[in-house]
């Protein structure tokens, strides 16, 4: 006899259509935010800024792991990101093979800009909503962040 969480881990059809609307829906409101907040950079050079912006300096090997490219690829990232100004790099002075990046206040700058006016985009469209639809979201919003946490047991996310 199966139990109520063996149960509840069955895929419906239900579950199917929900996940392919969900998918739809954030896929459409990433793309809107982004087109609202329009920085003049790229989905990856936003994403490379973000994380170094998170997690401080850090080397050219230890971003590449973050960012799930390859070394090259955030080679080049970082290179245009530096000539724009927004952040700096320097050469380990103990081993100079090693790169770090760090944020410049110029890409600090550019990054909080981004945020602010995604999030007023956001805002925007909240305050059109009814009070109960805003408390819905609220709910939704905890259940999301809850869906971003990486997958048991593999430190992943999922793909995209």
């Amino acid at each position: 006899m199966p139990t109520k969480a063996s149960s509840s881990l069955k895929q419906r059809p239900a579950d199917q259509e929900l996940a392919g609307r969900l998918r739809l829906a954030v896929a459409r409101l990433h793309r809107r935010m982004r087109q609202s907040a329009d920085s003049g950079l790229t989905i990856s050079q936003l994403s490379t800024l973000a994380t170094i912006d998170q997690q401080g300096p850090m080397t050219l090997g230890a971003l590449a792991r973050v960012e799930q490219v390859q070394p090259p690829t955030v080679t080049a990232l970082t290179a245009k990101l530096e000539a724009a100004g927004l952040v700096v790099r320097t050469i380990d002075p103990d081993d100079r093979r090693i790169h770090r990046v760090a944020m410049s206040p110029a890409g600090t700058k550019l990054l909080a800009q981004h945020r602010n006016r995604k999030n007023a985009f956001l805002d925007r469209r909240l305050r059109q909503l009814s009070d109960t639809d805003r408390e819905v979201l609220s709910h939704a919003a905890a259940i999301m962040e809850r869906l971003a946490q990486p997958e048991p047991g593999t430190g992943r996310t999922g793909s995209a």
